[in-house]
């Protein structure tokens, strides 16, 4: 037989395959609609062994491999779509709700908004792109910044999240699960690191060098080809450039942004010396109070999984079933539980869609730790 004498073989046994699976996915609807009015789960283990075995006893050799990742699969569909008929809209569908009702159609033009660090830091960068006219409050940590959103003192608040050279910024995410807040927008910021000194300073005269640890993560490079000058971490790019400023020293210098030095009467020793050219740090700003802005098409959540094999798997086949992109998955490590991890998760979707509206429903019934951080739009 030739190829398409093959495929039409393939396409008859698969037009049998559809139609049983709508057959079986309608059983399954049935089946919910029973653990629902008995108060029965959706996952049954002993079950899903039970018909695994079944299965694999119908094939010989390696085929029993492929049987069963088949039905695992069949499961997760199935699961998803028993969820779907179980599962009812809880609070946060409803609060999702009141805040599409509630939230102004356009951002905000004017508030008063935190940022870690000083004058010329990359965070008060990315809020002046977000806002056009802020009242900007500066606070020495990342803590500050969510301290001062949650006690109402300021409205927004503007905090790094990743880098593309560099990763996560652990510390917020370390702090995200300690405070209640919202992701109203996101912004990449295109970040450009120079060498600043105080003016007449040569570069070989440099001893030690001041920044963020991130920014110094992104600048390795060119600190490894100076391996003599002394590196001294401190908590902000803009921070490290004020102290170079201060500083009775002239054998100093500091990796900030060129604004820093117009800001600070610096001069740049070397320009550009970032890893790399396309080097993003993506910031996040946050509210108290849940707000969606039109156009959100991103979602962020914090969530942990049962401490069991296979538990991640059936969390990521849920958004594998409704075709949702997962953007980043970030775990980290739960204080004082033995390998167990909290999982923060960025993915492409709308609240707009009762389908995600289910999703959101389902973790949130479903897991033992959930928190939606946010449906927004980056810019």
């Amino acid at each position: 037989m030739g190829i398409e004498e093959y495929r039409t073989q393939i396409n008859a046994i698969d037009d049998q395959m559809v139609k049983l699976l709508v057959e079986r996915m309608n059983k399954s609807a049935e089946i919910a609609a029973y653990k629902r009015e008995n108060h029965l789960p959706v996952s049954d283990k002993t079950r899903e062994r039970e018909v695994l075995n079944r299965a694999a006893d119908q094939v010989d050799g390696d085929m029993a491999n492929y049987v069963k990742v088949f039905f695992s699969t069949l499961f997760d569909l199935s699961k998803s779509y028993q969820t779907r008929v179980i599962a009812p809209t809880g609070e946060l569908a409803a609060a999702i709700q009141a805040s599409l009702a509630d939230t102004p159609k356009q951002f905000p033009q004017r508030a008063v908004v935190a940022c870690q660090g000083v004058e010329g830091a990359y965070s008060q960068m990315a809020c002046d792109k977000l806002f056009a006219l802020p009242n900007i409050l500066y606070f020495r940590h990342f803590e500050g910044v969510l301290q001062a959103v949650q006690s109402g003192m300021c409205q927004y608040g503007i905090l790094p999240i990743e880098n593309s050279s560099y990763g996560s910024v652990t510390q917020v995410y370390d702090l995200m699960r300690q405070y209640q807040f919202s992701i109203a927008r996101s912004i990449k910021l295109l970040i450009s690191h120079s060498l600043l000194a105080k003016p007449g300073t040569r570069m070989e005269e440099i001893k030690e060098i001041f920044s963020h640890d991130q920014a110094i993560g992104q600048c390795s490079e060119f600190l490894r080809k100076n391996p003599e000058i002394k590196v001294t971490v401190c908590e902000n790019t803009a921070i490290a450039a004020k102290m170079v400023a201060v500083s009775d020293r002239r054998d100093v210098a500091a990796i900030s942004s060129k604004d820093c030095a117009d800001l600070y009467d610096l001069t740049i020793l070397n320009n550009n010396i970032q890893n790399n050219a396309f080097n993003y740090t993506r910031f996040i700003c946050i509210s108290k109070k849940m707000e969606i802005y039109p156009g959100a098409d991103k979602i962020s959540i914090i969530t942990t999984v049962s401490h069991k094999p296979g538990s991640l798997h059936e969390l990521l086949a849920k958004f594998s079933t409704l075709g949702v992109n997962l953007s980043k998955l970030e775990s980290r490590p739960i204080p004082g539980k033995d390998f167990e991890f909290m999982f923060y998760f960025d993915f492409d979707a709308s609240v707009y869609s009762a389908d995600v509206i289910h999703l959101l429903s389902d973790l949130e019934a479903g897991n033992e730790t959930f928190v939606f951080l946010g449906s927004y739009s980056e810019v």
